[in-house]
């Protein structure tokens, strides 16, 4: 499982291509994305900041959904309208969220350049703190 709290801030004025990109990437991958389990943005308090949840079945799928073309092919614009992004990597607490433990994963053994690229740039960061907090059936992280 992976989830992910994107902290988003647009460059003044781009708000409204951000939005534009935002629905369409939103759209695309609930549609073609197997293992998707949550993928929304959200306008922050702040002027030109966003969030962004994303959640999968596991650390592999997240990498695919970073490797699609769909995702690639939207990644110029949004490097021209980002101002900064910081991803955090967040725990469901069971009981209080349906999506289950984040966990990290290696890549598949015929990965490809890309997706090995991506998954040194995006490994799932699981906090130590977490692990005596979840149940047992839940620590430990999945398996590689």
């Amino acid at each position: 499982m992976a989830t992910i709290l994107a902290h988003i801030t647009v460059k003044p004025g781009t708000a409204p291509a951000f939005e534009s990109v935002a629905r369409s990437l939103h759209e695309t991958s609930h549609r073609l994305e197997e293992g998707l389990l949550r993928y929304e943005y959200w306008r922050g308090a702040e002027e030109n900041t966003y969030y962004t949840l994303l959640s999968f079945t596991d650390h592999r799928t997240f990498i695919a959904h970073q490797t699609s073309d769909h995702h690639e092919d939207a990644s110029p614009e949004l490097r021209d309208i980002i101002a900064s992004i910081r991803l955090e990597w967040v725990d469901p607490i069971e009981g209080a969220s349906p999506l289950p433990s984040t966990a990290d994963q290696d890549a598949p053994d015929d990965a490809d350049e890309l997706t090995r690229r991506y998954r040194q740039l995006y490994a799932a960061a699981v906090a130590p703190w977490w692990e005596p907090l979840r149940p047992e059936e839940h620590a430990g992280g999945a398996d590689a």
